[in-house]
């Protein structure tokens, strides 16, 4: 059976994802932005994940802490889809090794 808390952390991530999906199309329908708010904007749903993934990393496990400093530099340099794909191996590698 899933615990409560878990059950509630979940509700409440979905919630505040679904929200700022919505705000963004109540608030700025009828507005032009400019290109620097779009980059903004477009953002928004990563920094969502990163907030679903974050407490992994401060768990003190040295191989979630060297894997988040590998997918920092890749994101720093490449393209989304590669940096997600250099995360998941170096997280899953890393763990293998350093347990």
């Amino acid at each position: 059976m899933i615990d409560t808390t878990i059950l509630l952390v979940i509700v409440l991530i979905a919630s505040v994802t679904y929200m700022t999906r919505i705000a963004g199309y109540l608030f700025l329908r009828n507005r032009t932005l400019s290109p620097r708010l779009t980059q903004v904007l477009e953002a928004a749903p990563g920094c969502v994940l990163i907030s679903v993934i974050a407490p992994d990393f401060v768990s003190g496990r040295p191989a979630d802490l060297i894997a988040l400093a590998i997918t920092v530099i890749a994101a720093s340099r490449l393209p989304i889809l590669p940096v997600v794909v250099i995360a998941v191996a170096s997280a899953a590698i890393l763990r293998q090794l350093l347990g």
